[in-house]
Parts: C-alpha cells; structure tokens; sequence
C-alpha cells in the first residue's frame, strides 16, 4: 500500500483485513520506523532467554502472535537492510529463527505492507533489496495525496464532524476554504483541523476564524 503520510494506508490495510477470510485470525500491526533498530528482530521474531543484555525471559514476537492471520509492517521503507533478507525468508520459506535460538519456527501469515517512499529508487539506490520487493509487490494500492482528491473533501469532513462527541456544522465558507488548501499532512491533517475548530467554535458552526492561519 503506497502513498504519503496521512493518506490513509492502515485504514485501508485494517479494511483489507476485515474483509478477508482470516478475519477471524490475529491482525497484527508493527510500525518499522518507530523502533529502534536494535530492538526491531527482537519485536518482529521474538527472543530466548539470555540471548541479549536485559533479555531475562522468553518473549514471542510480532510473528507469533500473527500466526495464522495476518501482519501489517507499516512503513517497510524504513526497514534495516539486514532484516530485510530475513523478512524475505518468512515470505519465501514460511519460517524464521528467535533472536538467539537454534530451532526453526514455522509460521502462516498474511503480509501487508505499507510505504511512504518510493521503493523502486529505493532498489536502484541499494537501500531496498530488490527480492525483497518483487517478492512483496504482489499486489499494490496507491493511495492518492488529498490535494488530488479535492472532490473527497466534503464527504470526509462530514464524516469527521458526524464523529464529534458534539452536534457541530461548517459554513459552507469555511468549506469553500478548505477545498482551496493544499493539504500537505493528507486526510491526517484535516481531521485534526476539523476537531481542532470544532473545539474553539461557538454555536456549533466552524466559520473561517476556527481554522488555522495557514489556511
């Protein structure tokens, strides 16, 4: 699933998951940028007991709670070149190894995958192994940035302002500006903007003064 940040990509890998046959199954969500590299095969395959300093117990990874559903890696870009050959042995060989075990551990999951950067310069760079990718993109959505969806705009503000806790409308002013707006944060950044002015509104009515500046 590509596409910039904001733009939607784990709603749409939860919807894919919830209208597959493993719904039934674990769905089980790892974001690879937000943890340290040190720490990532750990999350992603688990640990024995002493296998590293701290490492004081058994722990199942990311892998074996997903066995038999499904496993959502967001933001696979970022991932470490020398776990990336070791995603493609899950993908290719359905098994892996704990962080410090010697056994093999068989598993069956579902792979989504998700980026916000451009994967095939990632290969011609040599930051991406390129099996890696033919091996993932199977498959791929492109989510399209809000600034090239423009006519999507009044139905998702609807729908943000129907989530409120709080009966509020928008002035078909403040609408008109919003369609006008770039929107570099995606659909992120209008539902922020949207419950940020919700907040200061007097009357349960968003006019102009409620958004932001940049606006």
């Amino acid at each position: 699933i590509l596409g910039e940040s904001g733009t939607g990509k784990e709603l749409v890998a939860t919807s894919i998951f919830e209208h597959s046959q493993r719904k039934d199954k674990p769905f089980v969500k790892l974001n690879c940028a937000a943890i340290p590299e040190e720490l990532l095969e750990s999350e992603l395959f688990g640990h024995e007991k002493g296998s590293f300093t701290g490492a004081t117990a058994f722990k199942p990874g990311k892998f074996d709670m997903a066995h038999g559903g499904t496993i959502f890696l967001d933001e696979i870009g970022d991932m470490p070149v020398n776990l990336q050959a070791k995603i493609l042995r899950v993908l290719q060989e359905k098994e892996f190894y704990r962080v410090g075990g010697t056994q093999t551990i068989k598993v069956d999951v579902r792979f989504l995958a998700s980026t916000n950067k451009n994967l095939d310069r990632m290969v011609q760079e040599g930051s991406f192994r390129e099996d890696l990718f033919y091996r993932l993109n199977v498959f791929s959505l492109h989510l399209p940035p809000l600034r090239e969806r423009k006519e999507d705009l009044p139905v998702l503000v609807d729908h943000f302002l129907k989530a409120l806790p709080k009966k509020v409308e928008i002035s078909s002013v403040a609408l008109q500006m919003l369609m006008t707006y770039s929107w570099p944060g995606n659909i992120r950044e209008l539902k922020n903007v949207i419950e940020s002015a919700a907040v200061i509104t007097e009357g349960g009515f968003i006019e102009p003064a409620q958004l932001p500046g940049k606006i």
